[in-house]
């Protein structure tokens, strides 16, 4: 199967859970013997405008414009014109202009079109701005597509209450579990002796790590928690000003340090104001560490298993809830590591979508 993949960013140039889903699905299935090419854009001219890595093709173009931090490749619009000559174009996120250029592609050509649904709200512009969106343009984007795929049903759910006609496949986000496991060496980077709480992503508002840094003022004195900050952004200069000395910012650390990290620590926290369903939640489940996450209605679900939610926002409640899990921390990480097992491989990720985009042929 010939499978052109359409990409704003990619990992590693670019990282973060969903660069790096496009880049280890793209991987995954070149392995087991399709053609797969990734079309992206970027704003360094020194890149090569077409490479091999991992055993795919990337085909980069240049951005021409930038409309709300959303770049628009005109290179990207005339290359998506040889869709005809793959056998499936799977975008990534209905947010990216380049989704956008592939749904107006389908509208007028015959290539079968899958979109996968990384989140419905963007994490750096308000959500009555995207609600609009999701009325108007990308509910248009969506049913272009002939599959669109979601991780859970309560997400499926809310796509539809938008309007959206296509057919929605829940396809669940997936870990490899050999790689994080609780088993291992641990990160020397988390020097603490008692509690390590993590936070891993972007620092940008939509995360909310201002929740986190102001949650250790919460914790009691008596705990002994120290919080390490894993990532860049915007925020990092405001985040450090309002930090105590319990906090530590690590920067943007490469994902194969991630497993030793995560070993290391004895909580994650993400207070996101919107997600899919999180890498990083996975990944601390799979690492054997309890998670304490925002409450948003298609991830709750799951994160209560072996964690808990918090109203978004409630910076007391967060402390409490952290409070909690710490002193359940050996039960909540045999539950977390059995979900990951369980439920959220990575390979049966990647079996259940080239199944599903070899069934539109």
């Amino acid at each position: 199967m010939r499978i052109l993949r359409v990409a704003q960013k990619l990992y590693p140039e670019v990282p973060g859970g969903g660069t790096y889903h496009v880049h280890a699905m793209s991987r995954d299935q070149a392995a087991r013997g399709h053609d797969v090419t990734v079309l992206t854009v970027t704003d360094d001219p020194d890149r090569p405008k077409r490479e091999r890595r991992d055993g795919y093709t990337i085909v980069r173009r240049p951005r021409t414009v930038s409309l709300l931090g959303n770049d628009l490749s005109a290179g990207v619009a005339r290359f998506l014109r040889t869709a005809a000559e793959f056998d499936v174009v799977h975008a990534h996120s209905h947010l990216y202009a380049s989704t956008n250029l592939a749904a107006l592609g389908r509208r007028f050509g015959e290539t079968p079109l899958a979109i996968t649904n990384h989140g419905l709200y963007s994490q750096n512009a308000p959500e009555w701005l995207f609600d609009l969106y999701l009325r108007t343009a990308g509910r248009w984007t969506f049913d272009q597509a002939d599959v669109v795929f979601c991780y859970t049903d309560e997400d499926r759910s809310r796509v539809w209450s938008f309007g959206v006609d296509s057919p929605i496949e829940v396809v669940a986000n997936g870990v490899d579990t050999d790689r994080f496991t609780p088993d291992g060496p641990t990160s020397d980077r988390l020097d603490h002796d008692e509690s390590v709480i993590l936070f891993v992503g972007r620092l940008v508002d939509g995360k909310r790590p201002q929740d986190a840094v102001q949650m250790m003022s919460q914790l009691p004195r008596g705990l002994n928690a120290r919080l390490y900050v894993v990532g860049d952004g915007p925020m990092r200069a405001e985040l450090m000003a309002m930090a105590g000395d319990e906090v530590t910012f690590l920067g943007q650390l490469s994902y194969d340090e991630m497993p030793a990290v995560y070993r290391a620590a004895d909580a994650l926290v993400l207070p996101s104001r919107a997600e899919g369903l999180p890498r990083t939640i996975l990944e601390a489940f799979a690492s054997g560490v309890p998670v304490v996450s925002s409450r948003l209605e298609h991830t709750a679900s799951i994160v209560e298993q072996a964690g808990e939610t918090v109203p978004l926002g409630d910076v007391v409640s967060y402390g409490a809830a952290v409070e909690r899990v710490l002193s359940n921390r050996e039960r909540l990480a045999s539950r977390g590591r059995a979900l990951a097992v369980d439920s959220f491989q990575w390979q049966d990720t990647v079996a259940a979508t080239t199944a599903r985009l070899q069934s539109l042929l």
